[in-house]
């Protein structure tokens, strides 16, 4: 089977098991059957294609070269013989029942390495060859209906168990080789003529399992790489890193490419890195999907689903920690405006990214959208507000160093200092908006935009609350004096 479906890459990071004879509890005590710890195929019995060993170039043996099948055939002979064929069928099928059910129960551990699933499955597939090669070779000592029945019973078990322990593998580099595990499982059986759909059904719910446990995973690579950001703009000294960068993300300005070296792209680090991790993500689910018997309509589908929960799930809540820390400062803020910008813009390439490896034209079915352009709007307006908040509190901090006599006789010559000091700090504050890169493209309305709406924010709170402390109910009395002071400070806002 794995050699049909060139599936050699399970066969290649674990060779053929050749464990020891393993005998199995069998019906008389004097005959002991013996199994060998593989999947032996025969191709008399079951018209499954001739195989080679990897290793030796030899047949791989059949169930009539592993197992010693003599005495049940001398029992049945014996028993034929004496007029009582019936007794030693009902007898045999009995304890094969017991021994499916032995067979069926799975290790307690069974989750916590390859070994254990491929163990139980081998018994498994070795049960049933056992059983194919018995129907075909006595007459009806077994019959099909039996087999079907004891094949029924089998995969119910075989679905719960699996169930049971994928549930709790959190590594989805295992989930993925027990996928391909199984699909081999089942492969195999459904070479001997076993039904095997109901495996390919758990398959799709081990995919959502494979999902979660893929967004655990980038949830913290994006988290690292959001951390490890300087979130400053990429500096390009020459051509090379400039071609460089330019491959791992989709940019393109024609005024950047003008300029001299040295020079800097708008984004920070962290916009080449994300796009390059989403689009891993992209394979590592492909990954899962190959060899589920899909059409690449469906498996476009399964990959656009997942994508879209690590967009709108995943690295949203990332960016959304990174925006709300306690120190995250004024230029980290724009930078994460300008890098969420780009972002964006980036999202129709990676649904042609995704069209691209699906095969899927996106105009000939009805397509899911990825949703990453909302979740990255999102982490904009996120930012920007915190843009707006963190101004009005720093005002608020200057407010507070506000002391009027409001009992002064004469005003003073110029301005209070602490509005002097707050004005000069909105000024550098400014001056960080205008000093972002970018020529007359996006970059610079972008956070031009930011700036004029902050600025209007901070002019309307400063306003609001100069007019607060002169209202304030402490305030019984005012003398000209101090009047003419506060004058000359809203003068000075104006100005």
């Amino acid at each position: 089977a794995q050699q049909q479906r060139n599936l050699d890459n399970i066969v290649s990071q674990h060779p053929r098991i050749s464990g020891g004879k393993k005998p199995k509890k069998e019906f008389s005590a004097s005959s002991d059957l013996e199994v060998k710890n593989t999947s032996p195929m025969s191709e008399q019995d079951s018209g499954i294609l001739d195989v080679e060993d990897e290793d030796e170039d030899e047949e791989v043996p059949g169930a009539q070269d592993l197992v010693d099948f003599s005495p049940v055939y001398r029992c049945l002979h014996i028993y034929s013989v004496l007029g009582a064929r019936d007794t030693f069928e009902s007898y045999y099928r009995k304890q094969r029942r017991k021994q499916a059910r032995l067979v069926l129960q799975p290790p307690s551990n069974m989750h916590e390495t390859l070994d254990g699933y491929r163990k139980y499955f081998n018994q498994i597939v070795g049960f049933f060859v056992v059983e194919d090669h018995i129907l075909h070779t006595t007459q009806g000592l077994v019959n099909r209906a039996y087999l079907d029945e004891l094949w029924e019973m089998a995969l119910s078990k075989t679905i719960a168990a699996l169930r049971t322990h994928s549930s709790y593998c959190s590594d989805p580099s295992l989930v993925l080789d027990l996928k391909n595990l199984i699909v081999l499982f089942a492969d195999t059986l459904q070479g001997y003529g076993f039904p095997v759909n109901q495996l390919f059904d758990m398959l799709l719910e081990i995919q959502d399992q494979y999902s979660e446990t893929l967004l655990k995973k980038w949830s913290g690579v994006f988290r690292n790489i959001l951390d490890s950001d300087n979130y400053s703009p990429i500096p390009v000294s020459n051509e090379d890193v400039y071609k460089k960068i330019v491959g791992q993300f989709p940019f393109q300005d024609a005024e950047l490419e003008k300029q001299p070296f040295p020079k800097k792209f708008p984004f920070s680090e962290f916009v080449p890195k994300v796009y390059n991790q989403i689009k891993e993500f992209i394979y590592a689910c492909l990954k899962f999907s190959e060899d589920l018997h899909l059409s690449s309509t469906e498996v476009d589908d399964m990959i656009r689903k997942s994508t879209n929960l690590l967009l709108t799930r995943t690295l949203s809540n990332c960016l959304q920690n990174v925006i709300k820390r306690k120190n995250v400062g004024l230029t980290e803020l724009v930078q994460i405006i300008i890098n969420t910008t780009h972002l964006e813009k980036s999202c129709k390439f990676l649904e042609e990214f995704i069209t691209n490896i699906t095969n899927v034209l996106p105009e000939t079915v009805h397509t899911t959208k990825l949703y990453g352009t909302t979740t990255f709007k999102d982490a904009r307006h996120a930012a920007e507000e915190e843009i707006y908040t963190n101004l009005n509190q720093k005002i608020d901090q200057f407010l507070q160093l506000a002391d009027y006599d409001w009992m002064a006789l004469e005003p003073g010559s110029r301005a209070s200092d602490y509005l002097v000091d707050l004005i000069g700090f909105l000024r550098s504050t400014f001056a960080v908006f205008t000093h972002l890169p970018g020529g007359v493209d996006v970059h610079s309305t972008m956070s031009g935009k930011v700036a004029q709406t902050a600025c209007m924010s901070a002019c309307k709170h400063l306003s609001t609350s100069l007019l607060q402390l002169l209202l304030e109910a402490e305030v019984r009395q005012l003398s000209l004096g101090a009047l003419q002071q506060f004058n000359l400070d809203v003068e000075e806002c104006e100005r």
